[in-house]
Protein backbone atom coordinates (compact mmCIF):
# COMPACT_ATOMS: atom_id res chain seq x y z
CA UNK A 1 0.00 0.00 0.00
CA UNK A 2 1.32 3.49 -1.11
CA UNK A 3 0.63 6.85 1.77
CA UNK A 4 -1.84 7.92 -1.09
CA UNK A 5 -4.58 4.95 -0.97
CA UNK A 6 -7.58 5.59 -0.27
CA UNK A 7 -9.47 4.10 3.01
CA UNK A 8 -13.10 3.59 3.15
CA UNK A 9 -15.00 3.88 6.31
CA UNK A 10 -14.84 0.53 8.36
CA UNK A 11 -17.90 -1.30 8.10
CA UNK A 12 -20.46 -0.19 10.60
CA UNK A 13 -22.79 -2.78 10.00
CA UNK A 14 -20.13 -5.28 11.79
CA UNK A 15 -19.34 -2.85 14.40
CA UNK A 16 -23.01 -2.64 15.61
CA UNK A 17 -23.53 -6.10 15.62
CA UNK A 18 -20.84 -6.88 17.43
CA UNK A 19 -21.75 -3.99 20.21
CA UNK A 20 -25.18 -5.85 20.23
CA UNK A 21 -23.62 -8.66 21.33
CA UNK A 22 -21.38 -7.44 23.62
CA UNK A 23 -24.29 -6.03 25.24
CA UNK A 24 -26.41 -8.86 25.61
CA UNK A 25 -23.60 -10.63 26.57
CA UNK A 26 -23.18 -8.22 29.76
CA UNK A 27 -26.90 -8.38 30.56
CA UNK A 28 -27.32 -12.27 30.90
CA UNK A 29 -23.90 -12.42 32.27
CA UNK A 30 -25.33 -10.42 35.12
CA UNK A 31 -28.56 -12.18 35.24
CA UNK A 32 -26.78 -15.88 35.21
CA UNK A 33 -23.88 -15.23 37.53
CA UNK A 34 -24.91 -12.44 40.31
CA UNK A 35 -26.37 -15.14 42.72
CA UNK A 36 -22.76 -17.27 42.34
CA UNK A 37 -21.21 -14.46 42.38
CA UNK A 38 -22.74 -13.42 46.01
CA UNK A 39 -22.12 -16.77 47.21
CA UNK A 40 -18.49 -16.99 46.24
CA UNK A 41 -17.24 -13.97 46.11
CA UNK A 42 -19.41 -11.36 48.01
CA UNK A 43 -19.88 -9.02 45.45
CA UNK A 44 -23.25 -10.01 42.88
CA UNK A 45 -21.26 -7.25 40.44
CA UNK A 46 -17.74 -9.87 40.17
CA UNK A 47 -18.46 -11.88 36.72
CA UNK A 48 -19.83 -8.46 35.20
CA UNK A 49 -17.29 -5.91 36.21
CA UNK A 50 -14.25 -8.50 35.13
CA UNK A 51 -16.07 -8.66 32.05
CA UNK A 52 -16.22 -4.70 31.46
CA UNK A 53 -12.72 -4.20 31.81
CA UNK A 54 -11.55 -6.95 29.45
CA UNK A 55 -14.39 -5.63 27.01
CA UNK A 56 -13.16 -2.03 27.63
CA UNK A 57 -9.07 -3.59 27.04
CA UNK A 58 -10.36 -5.78 24.03
CA UNK A 59 -12.68 -2.75 22.81
CA UNK A 60 -9.42 -0.58 22.78
CA UNK A 61 -7.20 -3.13 20.79
CA UNK A 62 -10.12 -3.59 18.40
CA UNK A 63 -9.65 0.30 17.60
CA UNK A 64 -6.05 0.25 17.58
CA UNK A 65 -6.05 -3.18 15.35
CA UNK A 66 -8.91 -1.15 13.17
CA UNK A 67 -6.33 1.77 12.17
CA UNK A 68 -2.94 -0.11 11.84
CA UNK A 69 -2.82 -1.41 8.28
CA UNK A 70 -3.46 -5.46 8.73
CA UNK A 71 -0.47 -5.78 6.48
CA UNK A 72 1.74 -5.61 8.94
CA UNK A 73 0.81 -8.24 10.67
CA UNK A 74 2.90 -10.25 7.94
CA UNK A 75 6.26 -9.67 9.52
CA UNK A 76 4.73 -10.80 12.88
CA UNK A 77 2.96 -14.04 12.36
CA UNK A 78 6.06 -16.14 12.68
CA UNK A 79 7.00 -14.61 16.06
CA UNK A 80 3.07 -15.11 17.06
CA UNK A 81 3.05 -18.54 16.32
CA UNK A 82 6.44 -19.40 18.18
CA UNK A 83 5.06 -17.43 21.44
CA UNK A 84 2.27 -19.71 21.28
CA UNK A 85 4.10 -22.59 20.94
CA UNK A 86 5.78 -21.17 24.46
CA UNK A 87 2.39 -20.25 26.25
CA UNK A 88 1.20 -23.51 25.41
CA UNK A 89 4.39 -25.29 26.72
CA UNK A 90 4.25 -23.18 30.10
CA UNK A 91 0.54 -24.19 30.77
CA UNK A 92 1.99 -27.65 31.33
CA UNK A 93 4.46 -26.11 34.35
CA UNK A 94 3.69 -24.79 37.60
CA UNK A 95 2.31 -21.51 35.69
CA UNK A 96 -0.31 -23.51 34.65
CA UNK A 97 -3.92 -23.64 36.36
CA UNK A 98 -7.21 -24.84 36.67
CA UNK A 99 -10.28 -22.41 37.17
CA UNK A 100 -12.68 -25.36 38.25
CA UNK A 101 -13.57 -26.67 35.17
CA UNK A 102 -11.55 -29.80 35.81
CA UNK A 103 -8.95 -28.93 33.24
CA UNK A 104 -5.39 -26.78 33.17
CA UNK A 105 -6.14 -24.52 30.56
CA UNK A 106 -4.66 -21.59 32.09
CA UNK A 107 -1.15 -19.27 33.08
CA UNK A 108 -1.65 -17.90 36.48
CA UNK A 109 0.31 -14.77 35.72
CA UNK A 110 -0.63 -13.35 39.76
CA UNK A 111 -2.18 -10.31 39.25
CA UNK A 112 -4.82 -11.94 36.51
CA UNK A 113 -5.59 -15.54 34.37
CA UNK A 114 -4.65 -15.99 30.69
CA UNK A 115 -5.71 -18.61 27.84
CA UNK A 116 -3.12 -19.40 25.81
CA UNK A 117 -5.18 -21.10 23.78
CA UNK A 118 -7.06 -18.34 22.85
CA UNK A 119 -3.92 -16.53 21.64
CA UNK A 120 -2.75 -19.41 19.48
CA UNK A 121 -5.95 -19.51 17.32
CA UNK A 122 -6.02 -16.16 16.60
CA UNK A 123 -2.45 -16.55 16.05
CA UNK A 124 -2.42 -19.38 13.69
CA UNK A 125 -5.19 -17.69 11.49
CA UNK A 126 -2.88 -14.75 11.18
CA UNK A 127 0.34 -17.11 10.39
CA UNK A 128 -1.56 -19.73 7.88
CA UNK A 129 -3.19 -16.50 6.06
CA UNK A 130 0.67 -15.01 5.58
CA UNK A 131 2.51 -18.20 4.49
CA UNK A 132 -0.73 -19.40 2.05
CA UNK A 133 -0.89 -15.97 0.30
CA UNK A 134 3.28 -16.37 -0.09
CA UNK A 135 3.63 -15.96 -3.78
CA UNK A 136 6.21 -18.56 -3.65
CA UNK A 137 3.69 -21.43 -2.66
CA UNK A 138 2.21 -23.65 -5.24
CA UNK A 139 -0.68 -25.14 -3.89
CA UNK A 140 -0.48 -28.52 -6.00
CA UNK A 141 2.99 -28.81 -4.10
CA UNK A 142 2.20 -30.25 -0.70
CA UNK A 143 5.36 -30.36 0.89
CA UNK A 144 6.44 -26.86 0.67
CA UNK A 145 2.61 -25.28 0.71
CA UNK A 146 -0.05 -26.92 2.68
CA UNK A 147 2.30 -29.26 5.11
CA UNK A 148 4.16 -26.57 6.92
CA UNK A 149 1.01 -24.81 8.08
CA UNK A 150 -0.80 -28.11 8.82
CA UNK A 151 2.22 -29.67 10.49
CA UNK A 152 2.49 -26.50 13.01
CA UNK A 153 -1.26 -26.70 13.66
CA UNK A 154 -1.28 -30.31 14.05
CA UNK A 155 1.27 -29.56 17.03
CA UNK A 156 -0.49 -27.03 18.36
CA UNK A 157 -3.90 -29.11 18.41
CA UNK A 158 -2.31 -32.25 20.54
CA UNK A 159 -0.76 -29.67 22.98
CA UNK A 160 -4.23 -27.76 23.18
CA UNK A 161 -5.93 -31.07 23.19
CA UNK A 162 -4.25 -32.98 26.15
CA UNK A 163 -5.13 -29.96 28.71
CA UNK A 164 -8.10 -30.91 27.31
CA UNK A 165 -9.86 -28.69 25.49
CA UNK A 166 -10.95 -30.10 22.14
CA UNK A 167 -13.47 -27.20 21.41
CA UNK A 168 -10.77 -24.75 21.07
CA UNK A 169 -8.97 -27.36 19.63
CA UNK A 170 -11.05 -27.72 17.08
CA UNK A 171 -11.57 -24.26 16.15
CA UNK A 172 -7.87 -24.04 15.47
CA UNK A 173 -8.56 -26.47 13.14
CA UNK A 174 -11.44 -24.69 11.85
CA UNK A 175 -9.26 -21.90 10.85
CA UNK A 176 -6.37 -22.77 9.42
CA UNK A 177 -7.95 -25.56 7.41
CA UNK A 178 -10.76 -23.03 6.22
CA UNK A 179 -7.60 -20.90 5.28
CA UNK A 180 -5.71 -23.74 3.54
CA UNK A 181 -8.80 -24.97 1.61
CA UNK A 182 -9.56 -21.38 0.26
CA UNK A 183 -5.86 -20.93 -1.02
CA UNK A 184 -6.65 -23.94 -3.31
CA UNK A 185 -6.02 -26.64 -2.10
CA UNK A 186 -6.37 -30.44 -3.93
CA UNK A 187 -9.45 -32.54 -3.18
CA UNK A 188 -7.27 -35.20 -3.32
CA UNK A 189 -4.91 -33.59 -0.50
CA UNK A 190 -7.30 -32.79 1.89
CA UNK A 191 -9.14 -35.77 1.51
CA UNK A 192 -5.61 -37.97 2.11
CA UNK A 193 -5.28 -35.81 5.29
CA UNK A 194 -8.57 -36.44 6.66
CA UNK A 195 -8.04 -40.17 6.19
CA UNK A 196 -4.61 -39.93 8.28
CA UNK A 197 -5.92 -38.21 10.64
CA UNK A 198 -9.22 -39.94 11.74
CA UNK A 199 -7.75 -42.63 12.75
CA UNK A 200 -5.17 -40.92 15.18
CA UNK A 201 -7.96 -38.75 16.73
CA UNK A 202 -10.10 -42.27 17.49
CA UNK A 203 -6.89 -43.57 18.65
CA UNK A 204 -6.39 -40.19 21.02
CA UNK A 205 -10.09 -40.87 22.41
CA UNK A 206 -10.61 -44.41 22.90
CA UNK A 207 -6.97 -44.16 25.19
CA UNK A 208 -8.88 -42.94 27.94
CA UNK A 209 -12.36 -43.94 28.70
CA UNK A 210 -13.60 -40.99 30.13
CA UNK A 211 -13.32 -38.78 26.14
CA UNK A 212 -15.59 -41.65 25.27
CA UNK A 213 -17.85 -41.32 27.21
CA UNK A 214 -18.02 -37.45 27.32
CA UNK A 215 -18.08 -37.42 23.64
CA UNK A 216 -21.08 -39.78 23.17
CA UNK A 217 -22.85 -38.73 26.47
CA UNK A 218 -24.93 -36.43 24.14
CA UNK A 219 -26.56 -39.32 22.19
CA UNK A 220 -28.27 -40.44 25.03
CA UNK A 221 -27.49 -38.41 27.89
CA UNK A 222 -30.30 -40.19 30.76
CA UNK A 223 -28.19 -43.47 30.50
CA UNK A 224 -25.73 -41.43 32.91
CA UNK A 225 -28.01 -38.27 34.25
CA UNK A 226 -25.63 -37.84 37.27
CA UNK A 227 -22.59 -37.80 35.40
CA UNK A 228 -21.40 -37.66 31.60
CA UNK A 229 -24.99 -36.55 31.00
CA UNK A 230 -25.48 -34.07 33.80
CA UNK A 231 -24.51 -30.96 31.77
CA UNK A 232 -26.81 -31.64 28.58
CA UNK A 233 -29.69 -33.11 30.82
CA UNK A 234 -29.72 -29.20 33.19
CA UNK A 235 -29.17 -27.52 29.45
CA UNK A 236 -31.92 -28.93 28.02
CA UNK A 237 -33.92 -28.50 31.44
CA UNK A 238 -33.22 -24.67 31.19
CA UNK A 239 -34.43 -24.56 27.54
CA UNK A 240 -37.66 -26.39 27.59
CA UNK A 241 -39.21 -23.92 29.88
CA UNK A 242 -38.47 -20.62 28.00
CA UNK A 243 -40.71 -21.51 25.22
CA UNK A 244 -41.51 -18.04 22.95
CA UNK A 245 -40.90 -15.15 25.02
CA UNK A 246 -38.91 -17.20 28.13
CA UNK A 247 -39.81 -16.98 32.37
CA UNK A 248 -38.59 -13.62 31.92
CA UNK A 249 -35.11 -11.83 32.53
CA UNK A 250 -33.74 -12.65 35.76
CA UNK A 251 -35.93 -15.65 36.42
CA UNK A 252 -34.00 -18.74 35.49
CA UNK A 253 -34.11 -21.54 37.98
CA UNK A 254 -31.33 -23.62 36.15
CA UNK A 255 -28.60 -21.12 36.76
CA UNK A 256 -29.18 -21.63 40.87
CA UNK A 257 -26.88 -24.65 41.02
CA UNK A 258 -28.27 -26.61 38.50
CA UNK A 259 -26.98 -25.55 35.47
CA UNK A 260 -23.02 -25.55 35.62
CA UNK A 261 -21.08 -22.34 34.53
CA UNK A 262 -24.41 -21.19 33.94
CA UNK A 263 -22.60 -17.06 32.61
CA UNK A 264 -20.04 -19.37 30.55
CA UNK A 265 -19.96 -21.97 28.86
CA UNK A 266 -23.89 -22.81 28.84
CA UNK A 267 -25.24 -18.82 29.04
CA UNK A 268 -27.11 -20.21 25.48
CA UNK A 269 -28.97 -21.81 27.80
CA UNK A 270 -29.90 -19.13 30.15
CA UNK A 271 -30.35 -16.88 27.24
CA UNK A 272 -33.18 -19.53 26.29
CA UNK A 273 -34.73 -19.94 29.62
CA UNK A 274 -35.01 -16.19 30.56
CA UNK A 275 -35.78 -15.18 26.78
CA UNK A 276 -37.67 -17.91 24.95
CA UNK A 277 -37.05 -18.56 21.56
CA UNK A 278 -37.51 -14.97 20.77
CA UNK A 279 -34.07 -14.45 22.44
CA UNK A 280 -32.55 -17.36 20.79
CA UNK A 281 -33.20 -16.62 17.63
CA UNK A 282 -32.18 -12.70 17.78
CA UNK A 283 -28.63 -14.20 18.91
CA UNK A 284 -28.35 -16.29 15.80
CA UNK A 285 -29.47 -13.53 14.12
CA UNK A 286 -27.09 -11.01 15.39
CA UNK A 287 -24.45 -14.20 14.61
CA UNK A 288 -25.46 -14.73 11.14
CA UNK A 289 -24.95 -10.95 10.10
CA UNK A 290 -21.25 -11.10 11.92
CA UNK A 291 -20.49 -13.94 9.23
CA UNK A 292 -22.28 -12.14 6.24
CA UNK A 293 -20.25 -9.18 7.38
CA UNK A 294 -17.10 -11.42 7.18
CA UNK A 295 -17.47 -13.28 4.69
CA UNK A 296 -18.11 -10.13 2.38
CA UNK A 297 -15.27 -8.34 3.55
CA UNK A 298 -13.42 -11.99 2.25
CA UNK A 299 -14.64 -11.63 -0.91
CA UNK A 300 -13.73 -7.88 -1.57
CA UNK A 301 -10.40 -7.67 0.16
CA UNK A 302 -7.57 -6.00 -1.60
CA UNK A 303 -5.29 -9.05 -1.57
CA UNK A 304 -4.49 -12.80 -1.24
CA UNK A 305 -3.39 -12.37 2.10
CA UNK A 306 -6.41 -9.69 3.32
CA UNK A 307 -8.82 -12.17 1.87
CA UNK A 308 -7.51 -15.27 3.37
CA UNK A 309 -6.87 -13.66 6.86
CA UNK A 310 -10.94 -12.39 6.89
CA UNK A 311 -12.42 -15.86 6.02
CA UNK A 312 -9.92 -17.72 8.51
CA UNK A 313 -11.07 -15.13 11.45
CA UNK A 314 -14.72 -15.68 10.26
CA UNK A 315 -14.59 -19.21 10.41
CA UNK A 316 -12.48 -19.25 13.72
CA UNK A 317 -15.90 -17.24 15.63
CA UNK A 318 -18.44 -19.48 13.50
CA UNK A 319 -16.68 -22.43 14.30
CA UNK A 320 -17.18 -21.41 18.28
CA UNK A 321 -20.80 -20.54 17.45
CA UNK A 322 -21.72 -24.16 15.64
CA UNK A 323 -19.87 -26.17 18.91
CA UNK A 324 -21.15 -23.74 21.78
CA UNK A 325 -24.59 -23.85 20.55
CA UNK A 326 -24.09 -27.63 19.46
CA UNK A 327 -23.60 -28.20 22.71
CA UNK A 328 -26.05 -26.68 24.68
CA UNK A 329 -28.69 -28.04 22.59
CA UNK A 330 -27.34 -31.20 22.74
CA UNK A 331 -26.50 -31.38 19.35
CA UNK A 332 -22.34 -32.02 19.89
CA UNK A 333 -20.57 -33.77 22.75
CA UNK A 334 -19.60 -31.00 25.85
CA UNK A 335 -16.10 -29.91 24.76
CA UNK A 336 -16.11 -26.43 27.29
CA UNK A 337 -16.36 -23.72 25.05
CA UNK A 338 -17.36 -19.82 25.18
CA UNK A 339 -19.65 -18.16 22.80
CA UNK A 340 -18.36 -15.40 20.85
CA UNK A 341 -18.95 -11.53 22.61
CA UNK A 342 -21.20 -13.19 25.30
CA UNK A 343 -20.15 -15.97 27.33
CA UNK A 344 -17.88 -14.21 30.45
CA UNK A 345 -14.09 -14.97 29.34
CA UNK A 346 -11.64 -12.49 29.43
CA UNK A 347 -9.07 -13.63 27.23
CA UNK A 348 -12.16 -15.37 24.43
CA UNK A 349 -13.70 -11.68 24.62
CA UNK A 350 -10.36 -9.77 24.32
CA UNK A 351 -8.89 -11.74 21.57
CA UNK A 352 -12.18 -12.05 19.77
CA UNK A 353 -12.70 -8.58 19.64
CA UNK A 354 -8.86 -8.52 18.74
CA UNK A 355 -10.21 -10.35 15.68
CA UNK A 356 -12.78 -8.50 14.80
CA UNK A 357 -10.56 -5.27 14.33
CA UNK A 358 -7.98 -6.96 12.24
CA UNK A 359 -11.55 -7.51 10.29
CA UNK A 360 -12.74 -3.73 10.65
CA UNK A 361 -9.18 -2.93 8.99
CA UNK A 362 -9.21 -5.11 6.23
CA UNK A 363 -12.88 -3.80 5.29
CA UNK A 364 -11.70 -0.26 5.03
CA UNK A 365 -9.24 -1.36 2.28
CA UNK A 366 -11.84 -3.44 0.71
CA UNK A 367 -13.17 -2.68 -3.01
CA UNK A 368 -16.42 -1.56 -3.45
Amino acid sequence: MTKKEPLREPDYALILVTFLLLGIGLIMIFSASYVIAEEEQGNPYYFLQRQAIWIALGLVGMYLLSRVNYRALRRLSLIMVLLSFILLTLVFTGLGTDLGTGAKRWLNLGFFTFQPAEFCKLSFVIFTAAFMSSRSIRMEKFWSSSFVPLLLAGAAFLMIFFQPDLGSALVLLAGTGAIVLLAGMPFKQALAIGLVSLPALVVLTIKEPYRVKRLFSFVDPWADPTRDGYHIIQSLYALGPGHIFGVGLGRSRQKLYYLPFPHNDFIFAVIGEELGFIGTTAVLLLFFVLTWRGLKISLTAPDTFGSLLAAGITAMLVMQVLINIGMVTGSLPVTGINLPLISAGGSSVFLNLIGLGILLNISRHCRK
